[in-house]
């Protein structure tokens, strides 16, 4: 039921604007208010918070169609549920969740999470944000980078070096809101794909904020955004599932249709195995994604879980995007189509929250290697 309710809200009300979305990167507040309304902005907080309170499984379903037919939608639902909300509520005060969570998950605000900078990107623990304790405020310096709807975000979790002295135990997290003094949007990103996602610079000028915004305990905020990232790791594994959903359904429906030959495309074996490949490989990664949420679910350590799950999904879906625009031949070049748009959106599934690299050395560590 819940499946179904997301699809048809999907068809009727973002599939018709999706293309409108990437060519005018356009972010449409209304969808995401109605979305907020239906708890698709706090999945799985509770109901106390706002939320909707629902299994990590049905937060995967969730992004799965969303992804289905627009990818700068789901990156950013995605980035606000996992990270930017995810992080406060796992991390937060019961002060720091009953001020901010409500209006996050009800569509009002979004939310972001600022990690990367232009010269820590997989190496992530070699931020130099800096935060420094004077009297009752920290004060904030550095640059963020490539961070996802930065500039329309309310408020944003930012890492920052409170010891430089301790490497990843000398990280914190902090909670910036939106209009403080010495926080500015730097350079919008223009995007191969994903482009109805803003991705912003944000600049940190001597940027005070209240003693209380710290979140969670001095030192841990590099513990707390791994934590973070697994999750936000299957998530991306769920987007992944769905862009390739979306190019597996349109390339199907087209070699039903398309003749050559004298006959449908359908009927050629290289064709067929083509879509048949597809198929198999779209619900393998979809039940990679269910395994991950599950034990996350169960509150089972599950790093290795995510990361097979983002790492095969992602891989997955760029080799299903490649073979539906071959599929669909000069049309799927073409932007009359939705092929080369879920070609472009797929490839940063590949590189964010973590690289296919980055998944791989996390995987070989839990191995044992």
């Amino acid at each position: 039921m819940f499946q179904k309710t997301v699809h048809e809200f999907c068809e009727k009300e973002l599939k018709p604007i999706a293309s409108k979305i990437d060519k005018e990167e356009y972010f449409p507040k209304n969808l995401y208010r109605k979305m907020g309304k239906m708890g698709l902005l706090g999945m799985t907080v509770p109901k106390k918070y706002g939320g909707a309170g629902i299994d990590r499984i049905s937060y995967m379903i969730a992004l799965e169609e969303i992804g289905r037919v627009c990818g700068s939608t789901a990156i950013t639902v995605e980035a606000h549920n996992s990270l930017g909300v995810g992080h406060i509520y796992e991390m937060g005060t019961e002060e720091q969740k009953k001020k901010y969570l409500p209006k996050l998950t009800s569509g009002e605000e979004l939310a972001a999470w600022a990690l990367t900078e232009p010269n820590a990107g997989s190496d992530a623990a070699s931020i130099q944000t800096t935060a420094v304790l004077d009297g009752d405020e920290w004060v904030l310096n550095g640059t963020k980078h490539f961070i996802t709807s930065g500039d329309l975000a309310w408020v944003v979790t930012v890492m920052a070096k409170t010891d430089k002295t301790k490497g990843a135990r000398g990280i914190s997290a902090f909670i910036v809101e939106r209009g403080t003094p010495g926080f500015k949007i730097g350079q919008l990103e223009d995007k191969l794909g994903l482009r109805g996602s803003h991705t912003a610079e944000l600049i940190f000028e001597d940027c005070r904020i209240p003693k209380e915004n710290l979140l969670g305990k001095e030192g841990e905020g590099f513990i707390g955004a791994m934590k973070i990232l697994d999750r936000g790791r299957t998530a991306i594994g769920a987007m992944s599932v769905g862009i390739a959903r979306g190019a597996f359904e349109e390339s199907l429906a087209y070699a039903k249709q398309r003749q050559q030959f004298g006959r449908p495309i359908a009927k050629f074996q290289a064709i067929q195995w083509m879509l048949a490949d597809m198929a198999t490989e779209i619900d393998a990664a979809r039940l990679l994604v269910y395994r991950a949420a599950y034990l996350e679910d169960q509150n089972v350590k599950f790093s290795k879980e995510a990361s097979m799950a983002k790492l095969f999904a992602s891989e997955m879906a760029m080799r299903a995007t490649v073979k539906a625009i071959q599929i669909f031949g000069g049309y799927g070049y073409m932007k009359d189509y939705p092929l080369e748009r879920f070609y472009r959106d797929i490839k940063l599934c590949q590189i964010g929250e973590g690289t296919s690299e980055v998944q791989r050395m996390i995987i070989a560590r839990q191995l044992g290697l």
